[in-house]
């Protein structure tokens, strides 16, 4: 069970809450199915891969790694470097709101990217567990229902449609400047930003490997120096005072 069923802790709520994620979650799981297809996977794979993986980044990644008959312990490696950003995730994702050992499984499963933009950016104390429930399963419905779309598009269409691939990324950086925007926090991406090109300078053809844990330490270390300016308490604490 959830926390007790409020005015605004609904669907109808969870839904505004993500409807401009839905605009780009739909289109994307669109781009999903339909490079899904043209790659030769029948249409009902769609849905397999978005219950079963449901980690759309990755989903686009093991298109090919199926495909190259990739072995499975380069896939589970893959997978664990892949979506190793969700520890970080779970650290502020308010779980605890959420009641119930099947409902705190399901909120687990589905942490996505898009679920933390939304509950990040939103009062923690507007959140309850039912409204964190809705916003997932409208979020996965978004992406489940646009992967089916576009692979039955896709098997209907002739031969492949070039640059249906770099709609992840687009729906990455709109996510990023909607953070931007709501947390007015210029230092991190400044900091993303140079970790990113330490790591294409560094080894061109592997820029996450390099950048993603530079930016990991260079949030810990300014982590540590505005601790250490707000006199050992936590910026939250300090900020209050």
């Amino acid at each position: 069970m959830t926390d007790p069923a409020r005015p605004d802790d609904g669907p109808g709520a969870a839904l505004r809450d993500t409807l401009v994620v839905g605009f780009g979650l739909f289109p994307l799981g669109l781009a999903f199915g339909l490079l899904l297809t043209q790659s030769g996977f029948a249409w009902w794979w769609a849905p397999l891969f978005s219950l079963l993986i449901y980690a759309g980044s990755l989903e686009f990644l093991a298109i090919g790694l199926l495909l190259a008959l990739t072995p499975l312990a380069q896939l589970a490696v893959t997978t664990l470097m892949v979506n190793s950003r969700h520890v970080f995730y779970a650290l502020s994702f308010p779980l605890h709101r959420v009641r119930g050992p099947w409902a705190k499984t399901y909120a687990m499963y589905a942490l996505t990217d898009e679920v933390y933009a939304v509950t990040a950016a939103k009062d923690p104390e507007e959140l309850t567990g039912r409204r964190i429930l809705w916003i997932q399963v409208l979020c996965q419905l978004y992406w489940v229902g646009g992967g089916v779309v576009g692979a039955l598009a896709g098997a209907a269409l002739p031969g492949r449609l070039p640059g249906v691939e770099f709609a992840l990324t687009a729906l990455f950086a709109v996510l990023a400047i909607d953070a931007i925007r709501q947390r007015r926090d210029v230092p991190t991406p400044v900091l993303a930003l140079v970790c990113a090109l330490i790591g294409l300078l560094v080894v061109p053809d592997q820029m996450l490997m390099v950048a993603m844990p530079a930016l990991v330490a260079a949030l810990i270390v300014r982590y540590l120096l505005r601790r250490r300016r707000l006199g050992g308490a936590t910026p939250a604490t300090g900020a209050a005072q």
